[in-house]
């Protein structure tokens, strides 16, 4: 014991550092940004998941796996902030990453500089920074895939029975979380480069034959715990929602170049270069280049689990974010830190300068995120779905805590909330704030509004408080004509710029979006 100690409380210190520098950054200003549409609705599923045992399964519904929403039903009703409790579970789950990227990356290279500064790569980098401060599913399967490439090598290198089983527990964990985690199962057999090969070619079928049985059982057993799902109903939605995302199998010899060079142009041109960030490249490039002979095996393997995932999207994903592909980021992070395995002292310069450079990027750019997300430089698909459009929940926080107001002040008095949408941003968004107050109410009540809702007329007529929280972009009756609607404003939220302003997509839009909280009072016709 003495002996590990001396030889790693360094590395040990270092890495706790590390673990501790980046849960204070995700943790700083984590509400900060306004609730996302996915958000909302992972964060009111498990609300209500963990009020109703019958619905342990409701995410099943919309064909999504409910890992996550089974972590976060034990304790969301337990914090006061529900967007604080599901965000905090990506934080954990982002630090999970963290260790399992050390751990991938000392097993492959036997280098513990290498362990600690692809672990401080990931703690940095905006994208894992973004997603981390998130209620989404994308850092969980990020944390399961790594851990399931860490045990799947040790299964190769090692060829024990323990080490598949506990491949498979992760693999089924990341079958839990979401539906990409079909390229971890994929993958997996890949380990099998880092096994012991025997040295004659005669023995080398053998050996391969021997390491698929070895990895049986983590295939048993994760698919064994996906199939949990099938004891609770709509089961057979998680197919049929994965195939509204993804393009047949045909598209590859019908339209092999759209959208796959759109799609890699994006990714290297855009998302790399914002979230990366770009000084990201220059560690790449030196990590594949150098040592690829003596590390070719390892190399090889990390490349195939970045790429192959990202190349299939590509082809074939009809909805493609950046968050779609964190979970296939550890293997390249971790191969930029192997360029610190050279033995030339020019390179190590090199990489050194390029490591600061990008460690300083990525601060000032998280720093901005946890600050002014406005002013972040996110990729436009990201900075318009979290901050400008519908999908942005800009002013509900705000808007839940003036009804929270309204009921202190009338405790007795029903207060019926309506709604843009039936699912997402709004109601979900709201109704996550406003779950346990008494006689508080929130309904869908459209999408478009081009006049008052028949269910809220009622409502005012029966003596309830009544309103209506809108985005400007919704709706359709002009502000000239609000008080004869029997509109009143109480507040309003502008969301943040829209950055492509020229596009024709935008023009009926405006500008920017603006968030509304109407009360309903009698129309000015009938109070006259």
């Amino acid at each position: 014991m003495k002996k590990f100690l001396k030889e790693w409380w360094i590395v040990m210190a270092a890495f706790l550092a590390v673990v501790v520098f980046a849960a204070v950054i995700r943790i700083y200003n984590i509400t900060l940004l306004p609730v996302f549409a996915d958000e909302a609705i992972y964060i009111r599923w498990s609300q209500i998941m963990s009020m109703e045992p019958t619905l342990r399964f409701l995410p099943l519904s919309d064909g999504k796996q409910p890992l996550y929403m089974w972590i976060l039903m034990f304790y969301v009703h337990r914090l006061s902030d529900p967007l604080f409790s599901g965000r905090i579970l990506s934080v954990v789950a982002g630090l999970g990453t963290i260790a399992g990227i050390f751990g991938v990356s000392y097993v492959l290279f036997k280098n513990k500089l290498v362990s600690i500064l692809s672990s401080l790569i990931w703690a940095v980098s905006p994208f894992s920074f973004f997603f981390d401060r998130m209620a989404l599913v994308d850092s969980l399967l990020a944390s399961m895939t790594v851990w399931t490439l860490f045990f799947g090598i040790l299964t190769a290198k090692t060829k024990r029975l323990d080490m598949a089983m506990i491949t498979g527990f992760f693999l089924g964990g990341a079958l839990l979380t979401k539906s990409p985690a079909l390229f971890t199962a994929i993958l997996l057999p890949s380990v099998i480069i880092m096994s012991k090969f025997p040295k004659k070619p005669k023995q080398i079928l053998m050996h391969l034959i021997n390491m698929a049985i070895l990895l049986v059982p983590a295939y048993v057993i994760g698919y064994g715990m996906y199939n949990i799902l099938r004891l609770g109903p709509n089961f057979n939605m998680v197919g049929s929602r994965n195939a509204d995302y993804i393009l047949p199998i045909s598209h590859l010899w019908i339209n092999p170049r759209d959208p796959l060079i759109f799609h890699i142009e994006e990714i290297y041109k855009d998302w790399f270069v914002r979230m990366g960030p770009w000084p990201i490249y220059g560690l790449i490039i030196s990590g594949i280049a150098f040592n690829w002979k003596n590390l070719w095996r390892e190399k090889l393997l990390l490349a195939a689990w970045f790429l192959f995932p990202i190349l299939v999207q590509s082809e074939y994903a009809k909805v493609f974010t950046v968050r779609y592909i964190l979970f296939t980021l550890p293997p390249i992070f971790i191969l930029a830190a192997s360029s610190f395995l050279t033995k030339k002292k020019i390179i190590m310069v090199f990489n050194y300068i390029v490591l600061a450079v990008f460690v300083g990027v990525s601060l000032y750019t998280n720093f901005i995120t946890a600050t002014d997300p406005e002013k972040s430089n996110l990729p436009s698909s990201e900075r318009s779905g979290y901050l400008e459009e519908w999908t942005a929940g800009t002013g509900i926080r705000e808007v839940s805590e003036l009804i929270k107001a309204e009921h202190t002040k009338n405790p007795e008095q029903n207060i019926l909330i309506g709604t843009e949408g039936y699912f997402g941003t709004l109601p979900d968004g709201l109704h996550m704030y406003v779950q346990n107050v008494p006689n508080v109410n929130v309904i869908g009540v459209g999408i478009i509004i081009e006049e008052i809702p028949q269910s809220l007329e009622d409502s005012v007529k029966f003596g309830n408080k009544t309103y209506l929280v809108i985005n400007s972009s919704r709706l359709k009756i002009k502000e000239e004509n609000w008080d004869k609607a029997g509109l009143k404003l109480i507040s309003s939220y502008k969301k943040a710029d829209r950055r492509e302003k020229a596009t024709h997509d935008y023009i009926w839009h405006g500008l920017f979006d603006t968030f509304y909280f109407f009360e309903l009072v009698k129309p000015a016709i009938i109070r006259q």
